[in-house]
C-alpha cells in the first residue's frame, strides 16, 4: 500500500470532522497542526446550546433568499475555522497550518472551490496561522500562504488614479 501525504493525511482527519457539522448547504471540517500534532479541530454548527439549522430542518439564509457567500453575520453557524481557533491556544497556534475541507451537505460532493470567508480569513491571520490547505479534490489541494491574505487586505479602497 503506497502511502499518502502528510497533506492528504491532515485533510482525511479534517474531512472526518465535517461528520459532525450541522449546516443544510455546506460542510466543513478543520484542523490546527502545528509541528505534526493536532492542536484543534473544528466543524461549522450553532454556537453551543443554540439549534442548529439541521434540528431546525431549515436554513434561515435560504429562508431569507440571500445567495451563498453573503451576509454571514445573518449563519446561525460558526465556521470551522472559527471553532477550531478558538478552541486552541494562540501559543499554540502561531507559525501552525490549517487544514480545511468542504463538502456540499445535499449532495455530499466535495467543494472543489472551498475557502476559508473574509471573517474566517481574519481569524486565521490573527491566529498566526502560517499556512491554509485546502483539499480541491480526493488527493489534490492548494496550500495557501496566510501572507497573502495580509498582502490582498481587501478593505482597502483601491487607490485613485
Amino acid at each position: 500500500m503506497e502511502r499518502i501525504s502528510k497533506e492528504n493525511y491532515y485533510l482525511d482527519i479534517a474531512e472526518t470532522v465535517l461528520e459532525r457539522a450541522t449546516c443544510l448547504r455546506r460542510v466543513y471540517g478543520a484542523i490546527i497542526v502545528k509541528n505534526d500534532e493536532i492542536i484543534s479541530t473544528g466543524y461549522n454548527g450553532a454556537p453551543r446550546g443554540r439549534a442548529n439549522c439541521s434540528t431546525l430542518g431549515y436554513c434561515p439564509r435560504e429562508a431569507m433568499r440571500i445567495p451563498r457567500g453573503e451576509r454571514y453575520e445573518l449563519c446561525r453557524s460558526v465556521h470551522a475555522e472559527a471553532n477550531a481557533i478558538i478552541s486552541a491556544s494562540r501559543r499554540d497556534m502561531v507559525g501552525g497550518t490549517l487544514y480545511l475541507v468542504g463538502r456540499d451537505a445535499r449532495t455530499g460532493e466535495l467543494l472543489s472551490d472551498a475557502t476559508s470567508c473574509m471573517m474566517c480569513r481574519r481569524l486565521v491571520i490573527n491566529a498566526g496561522l502560517k499556512t491554509v490547505i485546502i483539499r480541491k479534490t480526493e488527493s489534490a489541494f492548494a496550500a495557501v500562504p496566510v501572507s497573502e491574505w495580509v498582502e490582498e487586505d481587501d478593505f482597502l479602497p483601491a487607490p485613485e488614479a
